[in-house]
């Protein structure tokens, strides 16, 4: 797909971000690759449960549906990092697929894709005054593997479904995350799970 190799050094996880405000409700400098290979610069603010991107050029808003994006790239300036996004057929069911918007996280012979979501989570109060628990919104990530011929696994979380869907070298695997201590869900730690991995299938 003529990805970059990418491998966030950020602190790129679930967590409330400052002031309120989410990547995905503001508009980040970037440009958009389009299905007619057009390259299109300007401010752009994206909706992954949507699969839409809205771009603004000229001051004119113009909103790009999945089907109609190849590809783009932000700065983004709530997370201070570049980010990718590319739009890939992906099977909803046994036999429909459609283009869906996910971000790159790390490309390799097993590439390392996400999609996110803003959900509602119970946070406890520790008042003196004000007890119990309220709810706060925050981004929660779905994780998907993406193997050289185009398939997309959904990737669970579990330590199971990680051994399942990188069934290969598993003792290896297993020492490498016990050594290093890593988590199965987070997304720092299996970027270097699969950056591991793609160094045993070399």
């Amino acid at each position: 797909m003529g990805m970059k190799k990418l491998i966030f050094g950020v602190l790129f996880c679930s967590v409330f971000f400052a002031k309120g405000q989410f990547s995905n409700e503001v508009y980040h400098d970037g440009f958009l690759v389009n299905t007619d290979s057009d390259t299109i610069r300007g401010l752009i603010k994206y909706d992954l449960e949507a699969n839409i991107v809205q771009l603004v050029r000229n001051n004119v808003v113009k909103t790009y549906s999945s089907h109609k994006v190849f590809y783009f790239e932000i700065f983004d300036k709530i997370l201070d990092n570049y980010r990718q996004f590319y739009s890939i057929p992906y099977k909803v069911n046994y036999n429909y697929e459609i283009p869906i918007i996910f971000e790159v996280l790390y490309e390799g012979r097993i590439s390392l894709l996400a999609r996110e979501a803003i959900v509602q989570e119970a946070v406890s109060n520790s008042s003196a005054y004000w007890g119990g628990n309220f709810m706060q919104n925050k981004v929660s990530y779905s994780f998907y593997f993406l193997d050289k011929e185009g398939n997309i696994d959904f990737y669970n979380g579990k330590r199971n479904d990680l051994l399942k869907l990188l069934p290969k070298h598993t003792g290896e695997l297993k020492s490498f995350i016990k050594d290093n201590r890593l988590e199965h869900d987070e997304i720092r730690d299996l970027i270097r799970i699969i950056a591991y991995y793609n160094t045993l299938e070399t």
